[in-house]
């Protein structure tokens, strides 16, 4: 097969997409998702094998069958029956999918790393072969003749970008394994993940590792200068992640197990210097009734009924002494009061955790429509280096920063933030932090006293100190006002059931 035109930017992994998705015929998005990744990811370790073989056949050829040479290049062998060369050649015949079942048994037997991570129901009955041998010559042509280092990049892109089409495609579902790149960036850009320990509580398919080893190699750190760490309570999910982060060559700690961050915490002596989650939104049956006691809640117990506060707290225990995090929560998060909290998050501000709060726009995520905010967390304002900079003493203060402006449509129904987005929400924290040309900008962004905040009931929802445009509200889109109604709404039924069954309850007393 022709070499697909390999171009330097983003344009290749849109065009592989389209002919692949075409492939994909009347196959579940969900389902597919595996098939294609499976089959990306085996290019890519095979390529990589296959670069460092022709090295070694050139220069130390008794070594191209010793598997510890790929291993000290952190490459993973490759046996003879699974290699992209032998399924190319196969590709058409009717047993496609049985070979690459048995290719992706044979890496895991001799990679223990990815023992139990890789698909392998490629040989199903309901699985096309004919489909299976056309995506196999689609696949063929990425990064074919490119250098080693070029090819590992090009093929990492094209993981990426699938796994984002694939969330789009599943909607609601897609969400759960996938945070937008733009949102993730937005995040690795203001905490500068350059050295120490990176941690994800709730990793989904790694894309906010992905972004933080990008961060470093921008500008022009050291890859081996962050570990990295995950747990994630979804097989399926920490399955991609698992591929994901080897199809960029990362070396990373991610734990499973399906009991979850909470309940059974894979990593409880981890301290670490840059936290980054997107937590599922809201969640209601996260078991909270069985931890009432459990050493993580410092600024309060969490609701049985809502997770959002049990995962600022679980985060917030995992930093280190100086360490920071960025948290993307439902807006509900920045102003309920309902089943303490209220209480809570004025424990937080006025234990001086809380750094920064952000509006996020509408139409950001792929799986809700709920309007949804970050939170950015510090161990000690009074402390901290960003990078090479010594951060100046915040306590006292909190940085509003409301983005609900920015962005723009990339198709009918969803938004990013552009690179000058990024640019300039980023640069006003680092400005804010260092104390180095930041000012109040009405409307965008508000440094505000702690006085400022009680006197707001420590409300943190940055439209009420950033001097937003009384017309503001009106240029909010429906989908996301009706949202924060519907989310207002419950809060208040949820309260006035409380409120009923503590007035049944002390009428009851009196009739005794």
């Amino acid at each position: 097969m022709a070499s697909i035109d390999n171009g330097s930017d983003l344009g290749i992994e849109a065009a592989l997409f389209k002919a692949a998705d075409k492939l994909r015929g009347n196959m579940e998005p969900s389902d597919y998702k595996h098939v294609a990744l499976g089959l990306i990811f085996l290019k890519h370790i095979s390529d990589g094998f296959e670069a460092k073989r022709a090295e070694l056949l050139a220069q130390y050829p008794e070594g191209a069958e010793d598997p510890d040479e790929y291993l000290a290049d952190n490459i993973f062998w490759v046996p003879t029956e699974a290699r992209w060369s032998h399924l190319q050649a196969s590709a058409k015949q009717p047993t496609i999918g049985r070979l690459i079942d048995e290719a992706m048994i044979a890496i895991e037997k001799v990679n223990p790393s990815l023992k139990g991570v890789l698909p392998k129901d490629y040989g199903r009955p309901a699985l096309n072969a004919v489909m299976l041998g056309e995506l196999i010559d689609l696949i063929s042509g990425i990064a074919l003749g490119e250098g080693k280092d070029k090819a590992r990049d090009l093929l990492g892109r094209v993981y990426e970008y699938f796994l984002g089409q694939f969330a789009g495609s599943e909607g609601k579902r897609g969400g759960e394994f996938y945070t937008p790149r733009s949102v993730v960036r937005t995040m690795v850009e203001m905490l500068e993940p350059y050295k120490g320990r990176v941690y994800d509580p709730c990793c989904g398919s790694g894309g906010m590792f992905v972004q933080s080893e990008k961060f470093v190699e921008a500008h022009g750190g050291r890859l081996g200068d962050i570990a990295i760490y995950g747990q994630e309570s979804n097989y399926t999910t920490w399955r991609l992640c698992k591929m994901n982060l080897a199809v960029r060559g990362i070396d990373a700690d991610i734990k499973w197990n399906s009991a979850g961050t909470f309940h059974k915490n894979e990593l409880p002596d981890l301290r670490a210097d840059v936290i980054l989650a997107n937590p599922p939104f809201n969640i209601s049956d996260w078991g909270g009734e069985r931890l009432r006691e459990d050493a993580r809640w410092k600024y309060g117990i969490p609701p049985a009924g809502n997770a959002n506060f049990a995962w600022l707290q679980h985060i917030l225990h995992h930093l280190s002494p100086t360490g920071t995090a960025g948290v993307v929560l439902a807006n509900g998060s920045m102003s309920s009061t309902q089943s303490g909290e209220g209480e809570m998050r004025r424990a937080m501000i006025e234990g001086e955790v809380v750094d920064c709060m952000i509006a996020l726009p509408g139409q950001l995520f792929y799986s809700t429509q709920i309007p949804a905010c970050l939170w950015f967390l510090a161990r000690d304002k009074s402390n901290g280096i960003a990078r090479d900079r010594k951060l100046r003493d915040r306590r006292g203060e909190v940085l509003f920063i409301d983005a609900r402006k920015l962005g723009f449509m990339v198709d009918r129904t969803r938004k990013e933030f552009s690179d000058a987005d990024i640019a300039r929400i980023a640069e006003t924290y680092h400005a804010w932090r260092l104390g180095e040309g930041y000012a109040d900008v009405p409307g965008f962004c508000k440094s505000a006293s702690l006085e400022e905040i009680r006197s707001h009931g420590h409300v943190l929802t940055p439209g009420r100190y950033v001097g937003a445009e009384a017309a503001e509200e009106d240029e909010t889109p429906f989908a996301e006002r009706f949202a924060a109604l519907q989310e207002q709404l419950e809060a208040q039924f949820a309260e006035a059931e409380e409120l009923t069954a503590t007035i049944r309850a002390r009428l009851a007393g009196v009739g005794v």
